[in-house]
């Protein structure tokens, strides 16, 4: 058994801080014999989001917002050379859903973003967090925003 990672899978929130969890993937990848790079981001369905309070269809505004996941993602990825079909962008809570991908698609590691806030709730925020708890494999996160 190789100790390469093979299968690297990018979570980002489509941030500025984004670019820089995707450069450090990259570089894992290319250590690693060109490792296969993917990369995905998960928008909260708003109907979770607001509860189903509200007595309107949500539908226009979730496929905007899917509209605008796809604009941003392919801004952030254009210098990575990502194919489109390793890149993700799918509707539902991310730390779950990015396991589910992880596990579909035999990812040996997600990196994710971090903020490095301090005290144990804080550690890595709650994608994060919920992202390291229950993942398949291994998780890198990569400290980005002002504390880095």
């Amino acid at each position: 058994m190789s100790n390469e990672y093979q299968n690297i899978l990018v979570a980002i929130d489509l941030s500025e801080d984004s670019r820089l969890v995707l450069k450090r993937a990259k570089e894992i990848a290319a250590r690693n014999q060109e490792a296969k790079l993917s990369v995905v981001h998960t928008l909260e369905p708003l109907g979770f989001a607001y509860g189903g309070d509200i007595p309107m269809d949500l539908t226009s505004i979730q496929e905007q917002l899917d509209e605008h996941a796809h604009k941003r993602m392919a801004e952030l990825i254009k210098d990575f050379d990502i194919p489109e079909e390793n890149q993700h962008i799918l509707v539902g809570m991310p730390d779950s859903e990015t396991h589910r991908l992880a596990e579909e698609n035999k990812v040996d590691l997600i990196v994710v973003g971090s903020h490095g806030r301090h005290g144990l709730q804080l550690l890595l925020g709650s994608v994060s967090s919920g992202v390291l708890h229950g993942a398949p494999c291994d998780v890198l996160a990569v400290r980005v925003g002002k504390d880095k």
